[in-house]
């Protein structure tokens, strides 16, 4: 990603989270009698089950409806949900995989250079919120992309969005306002 000073940002998706249906009532009891690498949680009315490649955790429940943690990209939620739907389909369920859809995106990106945190807040007043007291990092949310970072005074930001093009749009949108507020190097 190229922006204003010809710096490279890597922006570093951690976890990518998503839903979907399978059109049908699971029997809970069934799948964790069956199936593999499963935990029963019946006290909250979920399965919870694990796939090792792609790296993802599922949570299951009985109206049939699936959401899945802990991929790092939006191509490998994908195929981790429909590996998960074709696990289900073995056990005996008539599952549909219908409709998937990405619901939140985690990213790290690490500016090059130290954040004034104060002086940010100050500029960028009703956005931007910072109390130390509470919580390490700065927060801004930007709305009409329905992004939040948390911005340290490290440099590094945490970036949550609905999407990774939200994400990448959000720290391109950011970087000029930190740039501005960064600790200048003696």
């Amino acid at each position: 990603m190229e922006t204003d000073g010809d710096v490279a940002l890597d922006i570093i998706v951690t976890n990518v989270v998503c839903v979907f249906r399978t059109r049908c009532h699971l029997n809970l009891r069934t799948i964790a009698l069956e199936g593999t690498n499963v935990i029963y949680k019946r006290d909250v009315g979920k399965v919870l089950m694990k796939l090792r490649k792609p790296r993802i955790t599922a949570s299951i429940w009985s109206s049939g409806k699936i959401i899945c943690t802990g991929a790092t990209s939006e191509e490998e939620a994908k195929l981790g949900a429909r590996r998960l739907a074709r696990c289900l389909q073995k056990l005996g369920f008539q599952v549909k995989f219908t409709d998937f859809k990405v619901v939140n995106v985690l990213a790290v990106c690490t500016m090059p250079f130290e954040i004034r945190l104060p002086e940010f807040t100050k500029r960028n007043r009703p956005i931007a919120s910072y109390e130390p007291e509470l919580h390490p990092a700065a927060s801004y949310r930007i709305k009409h992309l329905k992004a939040t970072l948390q911005i340290f005074s490290t440099g590094s930001v945490t970036v949550t969005g609905p999407n990774i093009k939200c994400v990448a749009t959000a720290v391109e949108e950011i970087y000029p306002l930190v740039f501005d507020s960064r600790k200048e190097i003696l």
